[in-house]
Formats: C-alpha cells, structure tokens, sequence
C-alpha cells in the first residue's frame, strides 16, 4: 500500500491565511516536506510552524544554489534539475512505506511555485492532491487597497526576468498587472514600467501580510533593497475609458466642412517590412518613435518596441476597417497615429484600407510610408526572379471570389508574367494553392521555374527552388510567398534563379 502525496498552499505569510483544510491535513501529516534557501531558514515552515503534529517527520530540501554561479557540469539548470530529482527521490522513499507526505508550499502550490516540480515528479506514481492557498499577489492588492481589475478588464501577471522590451510591450497591453520575481530584477522591471507609461500606477508591495510588510510607490523605491520575496501591482483603473477623453462620434466628425483650412491630425500608415528589424526603414523608424498611438493586427503591433507615451491598439486580422476608423479617430482629436502592417503597408496592407474611409474624416491627412514587401525579400534571397515584368495575385478569396482570382491566374500565365503568390494557404484555406497550381499547369509547361521562401528574414527562413510540376502544394501554408517563373526565367550554376529583362 503505497502513501498519499499532498501539496498543500499556505498562503502569503500570514498564518492566519492559512486554509481550514490546509491546516488540517498538515495536522495529519506523517511527513512534512518544505523548501528552503542556501543558508536561509525555509518561509514554508515558518509559517506553518504552530501547526505541525508532534512526532512528524521533516524533510528539508535545501536548494544547492539559487541564481549565483554552481560547478555542475550542466549549470544552473542542471544544478536545478538534479535538485529536483534527489527531492523527489527522498519524498518517495516516504510514499513507498505508505506515509502521507505533506509538501508545504508558500502561495499556491501550482503558481511560480517549487512544489509543482515534485509534483511532476510523482503525481503519476502515487495518490496526489494539491490544496490551494492565497497567492500572494491577492495579499497584495488586499493590502494596497487596489482594485486589480473590473469587469472585462484584463489581468496580465508577469515574471520580472523577461526582457525589458517584451516586459513593457505586455504592460502596455494590459489592464491590471502583477510583476513578479524582482530582487535583482527590479531596474529593468522599473524601466519596462515607464517605457509603457505605467510607472506612476504600480505600487511596490514588500512582504504581503507578513508583520514587516513594506508598501510604496515603485518610483519611490531603491532598487539595492528589493529582496525577491516582493511583487508590482498596476491597477486596471488607470486604463479605464472614464479616464481617458472620449472620441468624437464619427457622425459628428463626418459633419464637419472638408474645407477646414488645416488638419485636425494626421495618420501614418507604415510598413514595417517583412521581420527582421534590419529591414525597418529609417524613415519608419522615426515615425514610430514620434506617435502617440499605434494601430494595427496584433502580431504586427508586437514588433512595435514599447516606449513612455506610446498607447497601442491591437485588434484581429479581418477587422481592417473598423482598425482604420479607429485610427483616424483618434487623429482627428490631434492624436499622433501610426497604423502598421507587415511588408509594405500598400501591398496586400493597411494603406488601402485607410484609404478607404479616409473621406469620412476630411480633416485628417493620411500619408503612405513605404516598407520592404515580401516580394522584395524572397525575390532577394533567390536571386533576381523579378528582374523582368511580373504580376502580384493574393489567393485569399475572403475579399473577391475565386472565379476573379482564376480570370487572373490565366491572364497572367498567358501573358508570360513572373506571377508573386501572396496568402497562398492558411490552416482552413488549404484548397485555393492546390487549384491555383492545377490552373497554371494548364496554362504553362511543368518545368517552369518556381521559388517558396518561407519566413524569410526569420530565424526559421527556408527558400526552395523547385518546379511547377514538382511543386509540393501540401507544404505551402500562409507564412510562405510563391514566386512562377516566366519563360525568361533561369538558374545560374550557383543556383540563383533570375528573369532576363530583355524580351525575344
């Protein structure tokens, strides 16, 4: 008969925190288990200390180090790793001769805590329960007397060891916030803060509910005395809509004479190129570090760096004309506005989009920032394909029916064009690239000439030069570009592929 493995929340600090159930069952545990630092004594125990049976058996499990330099072989991680393993390893002895063993865990058991990685260690050998317990981020806010969020506000709760530019992008796009793990982490954390406009709303809470607890303005801190058992909370409120001024209704806005004599705003509508931050534009650049708001599809929102002064909107991905009066909306209230796209901002982008309710809003001007098109960067890396005259088609037949995209398809083979494929395969359009590579075989011969790039400029970039015929269409999805060679399209012998401008 093997035990019973239980790991059991203790809460913030506070005995007084401490569940009904969790004090029971630590009350009839045979074995009581609990973490403990290098050279320090273990939180877990302490606070429950008053509640330990007589005659119980301890197991401390003294991390061999914490975040400083180790000897072993695989480092830190593996320094960690094999910590993990002996623990396991000693609790199970336990369970083997049918002892309940009890696991205190400071929190909740299953939130940035220790005990979840016992737990994925013996969970599937032996009758398991978890007990939750107060996290401490709920001490936090109890004690700050923050409202954390309301309504549909939304909660982002972050580690404080992501990079400062990732840590400021997702504050910016939150509501409430709690930021965790601190210590030495805290000058970046404060910076990411600021850099998303957040800092004077976060409020340093040291210590919740223990009797030295510490509670102050983050910008007030001094970041030598952050200790890690410390957390940031940044209230929802400060991003409620009652605290911001409220639009001007487009009927009202639509009402006003286009002879205005100047505008009341103006919106950017820029490329941000393919990916790679390399392929940014300088002009871009330094648009995107003058406006006060960024419009755009969330991924491309993303690749934004957050900054003080910088509120960002995203929104889904066929949504184009509400994000479009949104942001000229915003322009016409004297707001700074800059919409995004990948690519070039006119091919396949925002720019048309913009464009196309931009006469509802006559007293905003609306200018283009040219970026790097997809064509342009797979073209690049294969060599010249569209050194000649060539055609762009998109395959998403959500905006023209597919009958359109056929007529044009056999247009251009016919006219001997290098065809650009953009959209062509999504995870539920799957039958538009294989019909689309059927038509233009009917048209052109299957040794044709033919390039995929797939996240090209990415880390994951791959290029194939292949043919018509050969063409695997199963493997083309929505991160690759499709380049049809012409007849004046050729490889050389290092394998670029390129299309003579000359026309015989």
């Amino acid at each position: 008969m093997t035990g019973r493995f239980t790991c059991v929340g203790l809460g913030p600090g506070d005995p007084e925190l401490i569940t009904i159930k969790a004090a029971r069952i630590i009350g009839e545990a045979d074995v009581v288990a609990y973490h403990a630092g290098v050279r320090k004594q273990s939180h877990a125990r302490r606070i429950a200390a008053d509640l330990l049976p007589d005659g119980v058996l301890e197991e401390e499990l003294r991390y061999p180090v914490t975040t400083g330099s180790t000897d072993h072989p695989g480092g830190y991680a593996g320094a960690i790793t094999a910590f993990y393993e002996a623990s396991a390893a000693r609790l199970a002895v336990h369970l083997e001769a049918g002892r309940h063993v009890v696991l205190l865990a400071e929190g909740d058991p299953l939130f940035y805590g220790s005990s979840m990685y016992m737990h994925d260690r013996l969970a599937d050998r032996f009758p398991t329960e978890v007990v939750p317990g107060v996290p401490s981020f709920s001490a936090a806010t109890a004690s700050a007397a923050l409202p954390l969020v309301r309504q549909t506000d939304v909660l982002t709760v972050l580690p404080g060891t992501l990079p400062e530019p990732e840590l400021a992008r997702r504050l910016a796009d939150t509501d409430g916030a709690i930021i965790m793990k601190l210590g030495r982490t805290f000058p970046a954390v404060r910076g990411a803060l600021a850099a998303a406009g957040r800092l004077d709303d976060a409020v340093y809470v040291e210590r919740a509910s223990h009797p030295d607890e510490r509670r102050l303005p983050v910008a007030e801190v001094d970041p030598a005395s952050v200790p890690y058992f410390s957390l940031i909370v940044v209230s929802g409120d400060s991003r409620r809509p009652s605290s911001r001024p409220a639009p001007l209704p487009a009927t009202l806005l639509a009402t006003l004479p286009a002879t205005e004599p100047e505008p009341a705003g103006e919106v950017l509508v820029v490329g941000l190129g393919p990916g790679p931050d390399r392929w940014l534009t300088t002009e871009v650049t330094d648009a995107l570090a003058e406006v006060d708001h960024v419009v755009g599809y969330a991924p491309y929102v993303d690749r934004v760096p957050q900054r003080a002064g910088l509120t960002r909107h995203s929104s889904g991905n066929t949504v184009e004309l509400d994000r479009a009066r949104h942001a000229l909306e915003l322009a016409a209230r004297g707001e700074r506005v800059a919409v995004v796209s990948g690519g070039d901002a006119g091919v396949f982008g925002m720019a048309t989009a913009v464009l196309e309710v931009a006469d509802e809003f006559p007293q905003v001007r609306v200018r283009v920032l040219p970026g790097i098109s997809a064509v342009q960067a797979v073209a690049a890396r294969a060599g010249a394909p569209i050194g000649g005259d060539f055609a762009v088609v998109s395959l998403s037949d959500r905006l023209k029916p597919w009958a359109v995209i056929e007529q044009r398809l056999r247009a251009i083979a016919s006219a001997d064009l290098v065809l650009a494929i953009y959209n062509p395969a999504s995870r539920s359009r799957r039958e538009q690239v294989v019909a689309a590579q059927k038509l233009l075989l009917e048209e052109l011969p299957a040794d044709r000439l033919v390039v995929v790039g797939r996240d090209v400029g990415r880390a994951e970039e791959s290029l194939t030069v292949t043919t018509l015929g050969a063409l695997d269409a199963d493997s083309i999805d929505m991160k690759c570009l499709v380049l049809v060679g012409s007849s004046a399209t050729s490889r050389t012998a290092a394998g670029q592929v390129w299309t003579a401008r000359s026309v015989r």
